[in-house]
Order: structure tokens, then C-alpha cells, then sequence
């Protein structure tokens, strides 16, 4: 629910809201936010984690952040209007779950 949270600061700071700056500027209000929402520490400290990485592929150390990665490629595909032959290369080279790859397959091959 908070991974794009670093959107708005990033643009209003920065023009533009990229996945690094989205990644930098997010976990402070991930932070706040979760904090004033009554959230466990552990909790916080993990999700503005997967805030600050949800754009870096590389080094997923767990199932969470390997499916916030997946379901935020899934989203972006369609609003980037990508390729399928990238969606594809995206598809074999990042997604791991098989919930996800099906997804992927249904929703941009439709198989």
C-alpha cells in the first residue's frame, strides 16, 4: 500500500519521480506514517525497506519483496505501455513466483 508513497516528495523536490528517487525518498514518510498508524518497529524497519528497494532487481532477499517487485513490474508494464518482447525478457530474467509468471502470461500473452 505505501511502496509509491516516495512519488509526490520526489517530485516536488526533484520534477520527476524515477524509481531511484522514489526509493530515496520514500521510506521517511512510509516512516512517519506507519509510525503514527501504530505499526511494530520490525514492521516499519521492513516495510520502508522494501520502499527504498521496491525498483532495485537485484539482491531480492525475501518472498515479500520478491512479490512487491513482481506486482509493481505487473502494474508498470501496462502503464508503460512496454513491448512484449521486454515484458518477456522482464518475465524470465525477474519473476520467480509461479503466481506471478501466470499472471504476467494471462495478462500480457494471454496464456
Amino acid at each position: 500500500m505505501v511502496h509509491d508513497i516516495g512519488i509526490r516528495p520526489a517530485e516536488e523536490k526533484y520534477g520527476i519521480c524515477n524509481g531511484r528517487l522514489q526509493e530515496q525518498e520514500g521510506p521517511l514518510y512510509a516512516r512517519k506514517m506507519l509510525g503514527e498508524l501504530g505499526f511494530e518497529e520490525a514492521d516499519i524497519d521492513r516495510i520502508c525497506y522494501l520502499v527504498g528497494h521496491h525498483h532495485t532487481y537485484t539482491d531480492i532477499d525475501g518472498i515479500d519483496y520478491q512479490i512487491l517487485v513482481e506486482a509493481d513490474l505487473l502494474v508498470n508494464f501496462y502503464e508503460d505501455n512496454l513491448e512484449k518482447n521486454i515484458i518477456e525478457t522482464t518475465l524470465q530474467k525477474i519473476f520467480q513466483t509461479e503466481s506471478g509468471k501466470t499472471l504476467c502470461r494471462l495478462c500480457y500473452f494471454g496464456h
